[in-house]
């Protein structure tokens, strides 16, 4: 049994998904490690991660919509406010949703489903730079 650690860093634009799947396979590609369980960890509070579909791109702006209506930014709604209006509405946004994924991995590729991709759920209005750490263990 092995264990690898690595990082992958996002750079965002403002909320909304962005697809990290191909970044993730490519480095579980440069493992070696055949079989086992990848961890997908965000180091952030105002971020998430997601596993949905990646055919059409529909879902993500539905998905993002969604996000916004169901947790609105805006002065006054919320006691903490030091860091703008958006801040903790994207904390909430991260509360609802997750900050790791688990993910089998056989013959050196995730089991991902046909429609399934990996996404970085950015939930902060400015675009900022997010820290992903992926850990793998197998043979």
């Amino acid at each position: 049994m092995r264990q690898t650690l690595g990082r992958l860093t996002v750079e965002t634009h403002g909320n909304g998904l962005v697809e990290i799947t191909e970044q993730v396979a490519e480095w579980l590609a440069a493992q070696k490690i055949a079989s086992g369980l990848l961890t997908l960890f965000c180091r952030h509070t105002s971020a998430s991660l997601l596993i949905q579909e990646n055919a059409d791109p529909d879902v993500r702006k539905d998905l993002e919509d969604f996000f916004a209506r169901l947790v609105p930014e805006g002065r006054g709604l919320y006691v903490h406010d030091a860091e703008g209006p958006d801040d903790m509405p994207a904390h909430i946004r991260a509360a609802l949703t997750q900050t790791q994924l688990s993910i089998p991995v056989e013959n050196g590729r995730m089991l991902l489903g046909t429609w399934q991709g990996i996404y970085l759920f950015e939930h902060r209005s400015a675009g900022s730079r997010r820290e992903i750490v992926l850990s793998l263990m197998g043979e």
